[in-house]
C-alpha cells in the first residue's frame, strides 16, 4: 500500500469547518501522515532535514491548503523554497522525487463559476496551480488535477460530507493501484467517476 504525506497548511484551521471535516477521517487513517505545518512551524523555522525525510518515506504528496490570494498560505511556499534544495530535488544530482505522485487539495470560498475568464477571478484554479505544477515537474514528480472544495461558505452539511467522502475515497483509490489513464480531460479530481458515483 503507497503511503500518502499530507501537508497541510491553514493559519485559521480553527475556524474552518470545511477543512477540520476534510481531514477529521484521515488522521488516522493507515498509511496516510497528517503534517500541519503550522503547528510544527509556529515560527516558520521549517526544519529542512526532517521535511526531506518525510518526503523521502512516502509515495504520494498532497499539498493541502486553502487557495489565499491565488496561492497557498505563506508557510507553504517557505516550505517549498528550503525543502525543495538543487541537488537534492532537481538539478543534476536531484532525482531522490523522481515518480512520485503529488497534487493540491483546496478550498476556496469562491464557486467554480468565479474561477474562469467570463467569471470576476478571470482565470481558471488550474491556471492559479500553475507554479505547483510546474515544481512538481521540475522535481520530476507526476503531479495530478487538484481536487477543489470551492463555495465554501454556502456548502450544506451533506454536501461537506460528501466531499470528505470524495476525500477519504481518493486517497484509497491513489494507494491502490490506480491508472492515471483515467485523469484525461480531468480538470478536477473530484470529477472522476468512480468517486461521483
Amino acid at each position: 500500500m503507497k503511503k500518502v504525506l499530507i501537508l497541510f497548511a491553514h493559519p485559521k484551521f480553527e475556524k474552518s469547518r470545511v477543512n477540520a471535516t476534510l481531514i477529521e477521517r484521515l488522521k488516522n487513517k493507515t498509511h496516510v501522515t497528517f503534517h500541519d505545518l503550522y503547528e510544527h512551524y509556529p515560527s516558520f523555522h521549517i526544519n529542512v532535514q526532517h521535511e526531506q525525510e518525510l518526503l523521502l518515506q512516502h509515495d504520494i504528496v498532497i499539498w493541502h491548503h486553502p487557495l489565499y490570494w491565488y496561492s497557498s498560505p505563506a508557510i507553504l511556499k517557505q516550505w517549498k523554497d528550503l525543502v525543495l534544495e538543487f541537488n537534492w530535488a532537481y538539478g543534476p544530482k536531484g532525482k531522490v522525487l523522481h515518480n512520485k505522485t503529488i497534487f493540491n487539495v483546496i478550498t476556496t470560498g469562491g464557486s467554480r463559476e468565479v474561477y474562469c475568464s467570463e467569471g470576476y477571478n478571470t482565470y481558471t484554479i488550474n491556471e492559479f496551480l500553475r507554479p505547483y505544477e510546474q515544481t512538481a515537474n521540475l522535481c520530476g514528480m507526476n503531479y495530478l488535477p487538484p481536487f477543489a472544495v470551492m463555495g465554501t461558505h454556502h456548502l450544506s452539511d451533506e454536501d461537506l460530507l460528501d466531499y470528505a467522502n470524495q476525500y477519504e475515497q481518493l486517497i484509497d483509490l491513489l494507494q491502490g493501484d490506480f491508472n492515471t489513464a483515467q485523469l484525461s480531460n480531468c480538470s478536477f479530481l473530484n470529477d472522476l467517476e468512480i468517486l461521483t458515483a
